[in-house]
């Protein structure tokens, strides 16, 4: 396989499991601990992540995203878009939420890599770079000065790649509790100026 075989295409609702394979293992169990709480009765933590990938608006939806294939099979993903204005944080948020929208309240108008993963068997081979200069050319052509992208203070690798590709460390805010468990302490905004 080689870095210019891959496929670069926008994804539709009939990638909703891709969508949902690539968001898990980016969040590592977040999501699903997320959607476990909005599942209705008799409904899945992966339903409801198949049923939110499907629809046409939210940040996480197929309209959102963008798959790197390889002879037709999904290999990775991403899913970006703009963010709007800071947002109120309220007292009815829950703490998970908290240090994360306090973080996106820092970087309205940038261009947010909200989800950016690789199938476990495929890292190393230069996907995740090729999605990232994809990132970047739609947030040029959406007009944005700059990026966005939040970590987890235990996923250096991802750190690094995002360092090698121009982001910076900006701010950190402590994980909110949740009955959500990772082993990082701290969630980590990098941006990357677009010149």
């Amino acid at each position: 396989m080689s870095y210019l075989d891959l496929t670069l295409r926008p994804a539709t609702s009939d990638d909703a499991r891709a969508l949902v394979e690539i968001v898990e293992m980016a969040s590592e169990g977040l999501v699903t601990h997320i959607w476990r709480g909005m599942a209705e009765p008799g409904e899945s933590p992966r339903d409801v992540g198949l049923r939110r990938a499907r629809r046409g608006d939210g940040a996480f939806s197929h309209v959102n995203a963008t798959l790197a294939t390889l002879a037709g099979t999904v290999q990775g993903g991403l899913i970006g878009y703009p963010i709007g204005a800071a947002q109120p944080i309220g007292s009815d948020m829950p703490p998970l939420f908290v240090p994360l929208q306090e973080l996106e309240n820092r970087v309205p108008g940038s261009w947010y890599v909200n989800v950016l993963a690789v199938m476990p068997d495929r890292r190393g081979q230069g996907i995740g770079s090729r999605l990232l200069v994809e990132a970047e050319r739609q947030a040029r052509d959406c007009g944005c000065t700059r990026m966005s992208i939040i970590v987890s203070s235990a996923n250096a690798g991802a750190r690094r790649v995002y360092e090698r590709f121009g982001f910076v460390f900006d701010a950190e805010r402590r994980m909110g509790e949740s009955a959500w468990k990772n082993p990082g302490t701290h969630w980590q905004l990098l941006v990357k100026p677009l010149a």
